[in-house]
This record gives C-alpha cells, sequence and structure tokens, in this order.
C-alpha cells in the first residue's frame, strides 16, 4: 500500500512496509494459538465486548506494518522476478516487417483498396466524418480481427505523415512487382505497357496510374515498382493504383529487349528531338511506351533503341508537357486507334 502529501520539501510517497520481524513473531504466535483450545469468552464482558485492559491481536509496536517515508523520485523500482513487461520482438524481423508495408491514404484511394484488396490491409485510422461511407470497411475489419481507430484530424496527419490525408489512412502489405515472364503470362492480346524512365515524383506517377486505369493500361515498367505505392502517388491516383501492376526493371535496356523479343513494338518519346508527331502515327496493339524523366526526358540510348520514335505537336511556346500530361495524352491515341 501507498500513499503521498506535500511537506515543506515536496511531494512525499508513504510506503507501507511489512516488518519482517513482526511477521515471524505473528508466524510463531499463530503457531502457539493452533494448540490452544478455542476460547472460552474469558477477558469479554456479557455483552462480548472486549475489556478495556484488553490490547488489540496487533497495535502500537506489535503491527505487522511500519511506514517509510521516502521522496517520488526515490520510488522503488518494481521488482517482477525478471520478467520484463516490454515484448522481446527481433529488431531484424521488425525491419523487414517496415520495407513490407506502406500507408496509403485519400478516401478513394482507400476505397478502391478495400474492393480490390481487403486481406492486405493492417490497420486504419480515420476521422468520425467519413465513417459513414466506410461502413462496410469498418465491419469487415472487425470482423476479420483487423486493427482501426476513430481519431481526430491531428492524430490522423500524425498516423499518416500528411496533412492531406483525405480523412482516412490505412496501413497495408506491399505488392510485389513482376518479372517479364509473369507478366507476358497474362497480358492481353491488344496491350499497352508503360515504361518510365527515371520518373521518380510521386504526384506525377500517381496522375500516370489514373491515366493507366482510364485507358485500359495494365502494366506499368519502373526501376523501383515500391515508388507505384507511395501514399502520395496512390492519393493522388484516386482509386487508379489498384488496378496497376508493377514491373521490375533490373535493366532497363534488357527489359525493353524482353518485351520486343515478345512481338511488342518499342515506341520512344521525346519532345526535345526530331520525331514522327503522334498525329501521324500508327500505333500498333503490343506496344511499349517509354517516356522519361520530368527535366531531361529519355536518355540517347534509350530514345535510339526505339523502333517508332513520337513527339506530340503543338505551339512550342513551351519546352515540353508535364510527363503525366503527355502520357496521358499518347495514351489516349493508342486507345483511339486500338480499342475504341
Amino acid at each position: 500500500m501507498n500513499d503521498s502529501y506535500s511537506g515543506k520539501n515536496g511531494k512525499v510517497k508513504v510506503m507501507y512496509v511489512r516488518s519482517e520481524d513482526n511477521n515471524d513473531r505473528r508466524s510463531n504466535n499463530d503457531s502457539r494459538n493452533n494448540n490452544k483450545r478455542p476460547s472460552s469468552g474469558k477477558g469479554r464482558d456479557q455483552g462480548g465486548r472486549r475489556r478495556d485492559n484488553e490490547r488489540p491481536a496487533y497495535s502500537g509496536d506489535r503491527s505487522p506494518w511500519k511506514t517509510v517515508s521516502r521522496p517520488v523520485e526515490e520510488s522503488l523500482t518494481p521488482d517482477h522476478g525478471g520478467i520484463s513487461g516490454k515484448s522481446q520482438i527481433d529488431p531484424e524481423q521488425l525491419r523487414r516487417q517496415r520495407l513490407e508495408e506502406t500507408r496509403i491514404y485519400g478516401e478513394n484511394a482507400c476505397q478502391a483498396m478495400f474492393q480490390n484488396r481487403p486481406e492486405a490491409i493492417v490497420r486504419a485510422w480515420f476521422v468520425q466524418s467519413v465513417t459513414p461511407r466506410f461502413r462496410d470497411a469498418l465491419k469487415w475489419m472487425a470482423a476479420n480481427r483487423k486493427a482501426y481507430h476513430v481519431v481526430d484530424d491531428e492524430e490522423l496527419v500524425k498516423a499518416s505523415g500528411t496533412e492531406h490525408h483525405g480523412g482516412v489512412c490505412f496501413l497495408i502489405k506491399k505488392r510485389n512487382g513482376l518479372d517479364v515472364e509473369t507478366y507476358l503470362q497474362q497480358a492481353p492480346a491488344k496491350d499497352c505497357v508503360l515504361a518510365l524512365e527515371n520518373v521518380g515524383n510521386p504526384h506525377n506517377l500517381g496522375a500516370i496510374m489514373r491515366s493507366c486505369a482510364h485507358f485500359g493500361v495494365q502494366g506499368v515498367i519502373l526501376q523501383d515498382v515500391a515508388m507505384l505505392e507511395s501514399g502520395a502517388a496512390v492519393r493522388t491516383a484516386e482509386g487508379g493504383a489498384e488496378h496497376i501492376k508493377g514491373i521490375d526493371a533490373d535493366g532497363f535496356t534488357t527489359t525493353l529487349n524482353q518485351f520486343r523479343c515478345a512481338g511488342y513494338t518499342i515506341v520512344t518519346t521525346s519532345s526535345h528531338k526530331g520525331s514522327t508527331t503522334l498525329a501521324k502515327a500508327d500505333l500498333p496493339e503490343k506496344i511499349v511506351l517509354v517516356l522519361g524523366q520530368e527535366s531531361d526526358g529519355l536518355s540517347d540510348s534509350t530514345w535510339e533503341d526505339g523502333d517508332i520514335r513520337l513527339s506530340i505537336g503543338g505551339t512550342g511556346r513551351v519546352e515540353s508537357l508535364n510527363v503525366s500530361v503527355a502520357t496521358g495524352i499518347m495514351l489516349a491515341e493508342w486507345w483511339r486507334q486500338n480499342k475504341a
């Protein structure tokens, strides 16, 4: 037992500790009392009350409790026999787990995630205002023992890492990228695959995935497919990320050659170099459309490796289009020629 009070020197904790000497005395008395006959009531008056000259069983210096005053900062550390309350998690296992997970946010992105891959959800956070629109998701998570939290905006900013969370955040298991052989086994007869060389801006990647989903493009070749599942990219894709399959490109040129051998036409694009304008091009049913980074476009070696080299005609008043805008225009033309 313990209590505390405030004295001249600040708050003091009072601890009540059993005295070992008194415990031993009590133990000896108990053993002697066990050999005695039951009390006949001597020492009590006719009403059964204790007489004034009879002392209580434990009083004064015979009490098994003594008080020790100790400042709060010197409080005893509980001894649990060497058993710690902290769970022992292998740091290496925790590191691998974090590499396998990512956080996505945005209402449309999380709704699409739940509709397509609910089993990949690890944990979820919501603000109260969006919960009616996630009623099915909440029921499913409760039934499948998935942790979720209804929090205020400040807490959701901490959980998602951004102020642009849209009222919801999911912690999910990452998807692994496909190798070329696996993708080709399930590729459609008419297929446009997008290849991005050194494109890394998550907002551009999100806008590109949104255009891909709109125009029926499934495969996206990227040197680091994990970027397709960054929170900002998935939010900007507005649900389109769930319809995209990332294809690993260990070597960009090698990957393009694998598709060429499988019957695909490699189409490279540039706004800086002379080429056929998109309006005059005939786009085959199976192509790999290659676009470059936001600032410099495609490298010279990749540009020259194209079977068809395209540019988008315009006024020339600006140096180039944003890579996500250029992607949308070219995908729209391929869709018009082959699937519309």
